[in-house]
C-alpha cells in the first residue's frame, strides 16, 4: 500500500467512527427507548454528524491528521488530534447556538471525547499494522549511497515515516569520511569501492530494492554506472536532489518533454501571521508571566542567597542578527556538579521561564528558532543564516524533537526551516502542547536515571539496541574478499 493511500484510509476510516460515535452518544445520552430520545433533540445531532464529517475532512488536509505525514511521534498525535477536536467542537457548539437548535451539551461532551480516543486507536492500529508488515519482512530494502550529513539525515527520517514501508539496510560510499552512525535509525556497514563490477550482484543477493542517491555529487562517472547496473539488475533507484540545502523553497517537480526540472517556489508568509503571532505573544507571555512569578519567585530567592543574583544576561542574535540581551536564571546547564535542584531546574528548562520578559519586549516570540550567540552567528552558513528571518523563540519544533544548546546548528537549523516553511497559528499552539510533553518526558527521564544511579541498577527496559535492523556485514565482507582477490 502507497503511503498516500494509507492517509486516505484513514480519513475514510474517522468518518466512519465519526458516524460510530454519535450513535454511541445517542445511547449513552438518551438510552435504548427511542421515543423519550425523540423527545429530548436526539434527532438535532444528525446535522453534527454532517458538519463533522465537512470540517474533519478540512481539518485534515490542512493540518495532516493521519498521523504519518510528518513523522510517526505520539506527542505530535496527540497534540494535534486534541486541538483538532477541541476546535471541531467549539464549531459545532457555534453552529447549534447560532442556528438556534437545540442540542445536549453533555450529548456533545460524550461525542467530542469518542471521537478523540476513537481516531488516536485508529492510528495505533495502521502503526501496528505497519509493524507486522515490518516483522514479516514485507518492506523495501534500501541502501544509501552517501557518507554525509545528508546521508544521515534521510536514513534517519525513513525511519521516522513507517507508512513508507521501507528498511535502510546499509550505505554505500566511496569517501574515507564517515556517516555518524549515532543519529541513524539503523547501524549498516558502509562499504567503499562503487566503482567494483561485484557490488550490484551483492546487492542483489542482499534483496536490496532500492537505491537512494545523496550525493553533493551523484553525476560522478562510477556513480552514473552503478546507477545503470542497478536498474539493469531491477533496483530501483532513487535521488536526493542537491544541493540539499534549497529546501528552504517549496520544490515543484515539472516534467519538461523528459527533463524533470524542479522549481523553488518562495516560502513567504502573510504579514497578517506576524501581526496575529505578536498578539498572542503578548497575551500569553502575560499570562504565563502571572502563572511562573509563585514558582519562581522562592528559586529566585534561593539563588539570591546561594549565588549572590539570580538572574543573568546573556548575548544572543535575534532577528535580521540583531543583538540583544535574553534573561535566564543564574544556573549552569547541564549542571552536573551543581545541587539536584538546580540540575531539574536545567531539565525542565525552567531556567528560560524569565525570557517571557523578553517576549513581551518584542525581542523574542513564545515559538520560533532559539537564539543563539553571536559567536556561533558569525559561523553561520547562507543556509542557517535563514533561521534568523524571523524572531527567535522560547521553544521551537527543535526543542520538542530533544535538539537543546549543545547540539550543532546544523541540527537545529534543519528542524528550524521546517517550521519556516510551514507556520500557522494551528502549528505555533501545538508546539507549545508538545514542549510541555516534552518537559514531563525529561523529568520521568531524570527520575529514572536518578533511581539507576541510586540503585546501580541494569540500564532502562525501554532502552533497547535497535532490532531487526540487518546490516550488510555478509556484502562487506564479500566486497572485502572480492577487493583482496583482485
Amino acid at each position: 500500500m502507497k503511503a498516500r493511500q494509507l492517509h486516505n484510509w484513514i480519513l475514510i476510516a474517522d468518518l466512519l467512527w465519526a458516524g460510530i460515535a454519535l450513535a454511541v452518544t445517542a445511547v449513552l445520552r438518551y438510552g435504548l427507548h427511542w421515543e423519550k430520545a425523540e423527545r429530548l433533540g436526539a434527532r438535532n445531532l444528525i446535522p453534527f454528524l454532517v458538519a463533522t464529517w465537512f470540517v474533519w475532512g478540512l481539518l485534515s488536509y490542512v493540518m495532516q491528521l493521519d498521523g504519518f505525514r510528518r513523522g510517526w511521534r505520539f506527542s505530535a498525535i496527540v497534540t494535534h488530534l486534541s486541538l483538532a477536536v477541541a476546535f471541531l467542537m467549539i464549531l459545532l457548539l457555534a453552529g447549534a447556538y447560532l442556528s438556534q437548535r437545540y442540542v445536549s451539551r453533555l450529548a456533545l461532551t460524550y461525542f467530542g471525547v469518542l471521537l478523540f480516543f476513537g481516531f488516536l486507536k485508529l492510528r495505533w492500529i495502521a502503526l501496528g499494522w505497519l509493524q507486522r508488515r515490518y516483522r514479516r519482512g514485507d518492506v523495501s530494502r534500501i541502501v544509501i549511497l552517501g557518507s554525509g550529513p545528508v546521508a544521515s539525515e534521510l536514513a534517519l527520517k525513513l525511519g521516522r515515516h513507517p507508512e513508507m514501508l521501507c528498511k535502510v539496510v546499509g550505505f554505500l560510499s566511496s569517501e574515507v569520511d564517515t556517516v555518524d552512525v549515532d543519529s541513524c535509525v539503523c547501524h549498516g556497514t558502509f562499504v567503499t569501492g562503487i566503482s567494483t563490477l561485484g557490488v550490484t550482484e551483492l546487492l542483489h543477493e542482499q534483496r536490496v530494492n532500492e537505491l537512494i542517491l545523496a550525493l553533493p555529487r551523484p553525476a560522478m562517472p562510477e556513480v552514473l554506472n552503478l546507477v545503470a547496473r542497478c536498474q539493469k539488475q531491477g533496483i530501483s533507484v532513487s535521488l536526493v536532489p542537491q544541493p540539499y540545502e534549497l529546501y528552504m523553497s517549496k520544490p515543484n517537480l515539472i516534467d519538461l518533454d523528459g527533463l524533470p526540472l524542479l522549481q523553488l517556489r518562495d516560502a513567504s508568509t502573510s504579514d497578517m501571521f506576524y501581526q496575529w503571532k505578536r498578539v498572542v505573544d503578548v497575551s500569553g507571555s502575560s499570562l504565563l508571566t502571572l502563572l511562573a512569578i509563585p514558582i519562581l519567585l522562592p528559586i529566585i530567592i534561593a539563588l539570591k542567597l546561594t549565588r549572590g543574583q539570580a538572574f543573568r544576561w546573556e548575548k544572543r542574535c535575534g532577528w535580521q542578527g540583531r543583538e540583544f540581551s535574553m534573561l535566564r536564571l543564574n544556573v549552569d546547564r547541564d549542571p552536573q556538579c551543581d545541587t539536584p535542584v538546580e540540575r531539574i531546574l536545567w531539565q525542565l528548562s525552567l531556567t528560560e521561564v524569565p525570557q517571557l520578559w523578553n517576549v513581551l519586549r518584542g525581542d523574542m516570540s513564545l515559538v520560533g528558532p532559539r537564539p543563539e550567540s553571536p559567536d556561533r552567528a558569525r559561523r553561520y552558513s547562507d543556509w542557517q543564516r535563514q533561521r534568523l528571518s524571523v524572531r527567535p523563540g522560547m521553544t521551537g519544533l527543535a526543542q520538542v524533537h530533544g535538539l537543546r544548546e549543545q547540539h550543532s546548528s546544523e541540527e537545529k537549523a534543519r528542524f528550524d526551516l521546517q517550521y519556516l516553511l510551514h507556520p500557522s497559528p494551528l502549528a505555533d499552539l501545538s508546539l507549545v502542547v508538545q514542549t510541555l510533553w516534552t518537559l514531563v518526558t525529561r523529568l520521568v527521564d531524570y527520575s529514572r536515571l536518578a533511581k539507576s544511579h541510586e540503585g546501580h541498577a541494569s540500564p532502562e527496559a525501554g532502552s533497547e539496541p535497535p532490532g531487526d535492523q540487518v546490516a550488510l556485514e555478509t556484502l562487506h565482507n564479500a566486497h572485502r574478499a572480492q577487493s583482496g582477490a583482485n
